[in-house]
C-alpha cells in the first residue's frame, strides 16, 4: 500500500485493508484478529473485523501533515 493510499483512508476500514497496510494474509490477520494479537487495536461491528485509521497509521509511524502550533505563516 502506498503512502497515497494510507492517506486516504476512510476512519475505519476493514481488516483485509489493514492486513494489506501491514503485509499479513487474510489468514493470518484473522487469526490475529481472532486471538487478540492483532497489531493495531480491532473493532468488532457485527461479526466484521474493522480497524481505525488512526491506529493503523501511529503504528505504521505515518505523521499526518498539520498547521504549525503557533497558527503564524512561515
Amino acid at each position: 500500500m502506498t503512502h497515497d493510499e494510507l492517506m486516504t483512508l476512510p476512519v475505519a476500514v476493514p481488516l483485509e485493508t489493514a492486513n494489506r497496510a501491514l503485509h499479513l494474509g487474510r489468514t493470518t490477520g484473522y487469526h490475529l484478529a481472532r486471538t487478540n494479537r492483532y497489531p493495531v487495536r480491532v473493532l468488532r461491528h457485527g461479526r466484521a473485523y474493522k480497524v481505525s485509521r488512526y491506529d493503523l497509521h501511529r503504528h505504521l509511524g505515518v505523521a499526518v501533515a498539520s498547521e504549525s502550533p503557533s497558527g503564524a505563516e512561515a
